[in-house]
């Protein structure tokens, strides 16, 4: 029984620590994926490094017909350090929307349809700078929901009363982040 033990202990131990990746590995992870617009950025103050990706926007048939003027998300996530040392168990992500009259201060629930699917994905917490036309839509969302959505042909997150169809760009860029979140 104790050999049975310290090998299950040993195992854990060998694939805890298969996991960690170092920010320089990361680097070279995200340059061979071949997607734009996720970076890496180490804060030697505060010993902590972000990762973080912008998409482009979704089209302007879905924000026209929105009222906004243009939509598009950000995902991030933080650890200590200058490694991985475990996946995150959520992703932020943010909705940033420019927009002349605020769409989404009332009703910011979001939900994704994928292929016929729906997932729940929850309430915003909403921030709103008026002054520089700008909505944000802040939320944390599980790792493996975002795997759920970015294995999906045809993604459409529906965010308070409006659709925004993903592209394939858009959901490329999600599972390049879960790949390097894992």
């Amino acid at each position: 029984m104790k050999y049975l033990l310290v090998l299950t202990i040993l195992v854990l131990s060998a694939a805890a620590s298969a996991q960690e990746k170092t920010n320089d590995e990361i680097s070279r992870q995200i340059r061979s994926l071949g997607v734009d617009h996720i970076t890496l950025d180490f804060d030697q103050a505060s010993n902590t490094t972000k990762i973080m990706a912008v998409s482009e926007n979704f089209s302007d048939s879905d924000a026209n017909a929105a009222g906004i003027q243009a939509m598009n998300f950000a995902m991030a996530f933080f650890y200590s350090g200058t490694s991985l040392k475990q996946q995150p168990d959520t992703i932020h992500f943010a909705f940033w929307v420019l927009t002349k009259k605020p769409r989404f201060a009332d009703n910011h629930h979001l939900t994704a349809d994928i292929d016929g699917r729906i997932l729940d994905l929850g309430m915003a917490r909403y921030a709103a700078k008026p002054n520089q036309n700008l909505e944000y839509l802040n939320f944390e969302i599980k790792r493996t929901d975002l795997m759920v959505i970015s294995s999906g042909r045809k993604i459409v997150f529906r965010l308070g009363n409006y659709s925004f169809a993903s592209t394939s760009d858009q959901l490329k860029l999600i599972g390049a982040v879960i790949q390097v979140a894992v």
